[in-house]
């Protein structure tokens, strides 16, 4: 059944909640966008701006999983930098390898700051962060990672903090050292994604909540994983949905779709059906269409966030002095951030299982007293889990299945950036300019072909022995 946002921080302080019909008749479009988060909605406008005609279905409210439950945090960060530089640098020469990353690092940064100005979306964009080093041996990773953002032209915008600075920036005994970043910067995640949708809308996007998707048909003969070719004489053929209930004939509608090879793909829904050139597939983690063509790819990992209650200016600035968002150089991390009524947001307690958090304000709380020891007993407002899509080399995934089907999704905890980015190179692939989107779609990604729960208890395993190694 279609499903409301869940009662958290972000959904109880969203500034707008516009309410988008279901879909109830059939349509037709040139990109149909399957997923109302950011990689869906930040696509739909990034096409809109172009002049497409697109539609966007979600199946419960958009904003509903991982934007509207993430830490708020938009960073320069890639977890498969190094994965990512061997395959690049093998491909396309070195220089190639280090421009691409330092784009993937901060272009997304770009996108959202234009996004946010052209249409005056309100979501309390407040820039500074700290990457903290969670001990001595830590330091010289970070070191690097300060000399790559300089190298990037950040040179104005980062600054070294050794322990004694970070101390005066956080009410916390840990940390050996810091990267402030001023580039970074903290923001609502759901009231950027609402604000989005919106400017969708008004460009002339077709948003329908509350609309799953039953079945997709391709006039592909078969829908391979990515890097086959697509087949020379296409033939239309319904691709299964999970899903208990049976999506209608196109006779139920009284207007039936001619399906010919120049309508690709159709995919229907409890009460109706969209026909497009071209779909996008934008459900990350929470995404099941197509299993066999794209499981194996990404496992889901549930993360917990709490808030505390409201603090107060006075208070919340003794915590975190600069109203940064913070986290730390640890495989498995605790991030947090001040929220614009003064609470403190602190998220961590990964199960990378996939299973939920039982009671998650109990679980976090010895994190977050160990960060700081005088929120011992805050009470907690708001705790909530939500996922995250890990990609086993930590690689973000891009491409195209015959059908004229693409797909974005494996963040592993980056996407808010990340999302923007790959949002762009679907648009620009999808109006000619290819180059990115070649480049990104032939990176290589291991695929545990063994199921997500057998997936996600090896990747279970691996955090084990980080979080063994990090003590």
């Amino acid at each position: 059944m279609p499903a409301e946002r869940i009662d958290n921080y972000y959904s109880a302080s969203c500034n707008r909640d516009e309410r988008y019909p279901t879909l109830e008749e059939s349509v037709a479009t040139d990109v149909l966008i399957i997923g109302g988060g950011m990689t869906g909605v930040a696509t739909a406008v990034e096409l809109a701006e172009r002049g497409s005609e697109v539609v966007l279905l979600e199946a419960n409210r958009i904003g509903w999983g991982a934007t509207g439950r993430n830490g708020g945090q938009v960073t320069g960060s890639l977890s498969g930098d190094a994965a990512m530089l061997r395959q690049l640098t093998r491909r396309h020469g070195r220089e190639h390898a280090e421009d691409t990353l330092r784009w993937l690092r901060w272009h997304g940064h770009e996108i959202i700051e234009r996004r946010v100005a052209r249409y005056g979306i309100d979501c309390d964009l407040t820039h500074g962060h700290l990457f903290t080093a969670w001990n001595a041996a830590h330091v010289p990773e970070l070191e690097a990672t300060l000399d790559e953002a300089r190298a990037a032209g950040l040179a104005d915008e980062v600054t070294w903090l050794d322990r004694d600075q970070v101390h005066e920036q956080l009410a916390t005994p840990l940390y050996a050292g810091a990267i402030l970043n001023r580039r970074n910067f903290h923001l609502h995640s759901l009231n950027l994604c609402l604000g989005e949708a919106a400017a969708a809308a008004s460009l002339g996007v077709r948003i329908h909540e509350q609309t799953e998707v039953m079945s997709i048909e391709s006039t592909a003969s078969r829908l391979e994983p990515p890097g086959h070719r697509a087949p020379t004489r296409p033939a239309l053929r319904t691709l299964s949905v999970s899903s208990s209930r049976q999506a209608p004939t196109s006779a139920a509608h009284g207007n039936e779709i001619e399906r010919t090879a120049s309508a690709p793909v159709i995919a229907r829904t409890s009460h109706g059906e969209v026909r497009a050139e071209r779909l996008v597939l934008a459900g990350n983690a929470y995404h099941r269409l197509l299993p066999r063509q794209l499981s194996g790819f990404v496992f889901p990992a549930v993360l917990g966030n709490l808030v505390t209650e409201p603090l107060g200016e006075d208070r919340a600035r003794q915590l975190i002095r600069d109203n940064v968002a913070v986290y730390d150089s640890r495989m498995v991390l605790d991030y947090y951030r001040l929220t614009a009524d003064h609470r403190l947001m602190f998220g961590g307690g990964t199960n990378y299982t996939g299973r939920e958090i039982p009671d998650v304000a109990t679980n976090l709380r010895p994190a977050l007293e160990r960060v700081f020891p005088s929120l011992a007993g805050i009470a907690v407002d708001y705790a909530w889990t939500g996922k995250a899509a890990i990609v086993p080399n930590r690689i973000p995934i891009i491409g195209q299945l015959p059908g004229n089907i693409l797909f974005a999704q494996g963040y592993s905890g980056h996407g808010m950036a990340s999302s923007h980015i790959l949002a762009e190179v679907l648009a620009d692939h999808l109006h000619g300019e290819s180059q990115r989107f070649e480049t990104l779609s032939r990176l290589r990604h291991l695929r545990l072909p063994i199921g997500e729960t057998l997936g996600g208890a090896a990747m279970a395993l691996a955090m084990a022995f980080h979080r063994l190694r990090e003590k």
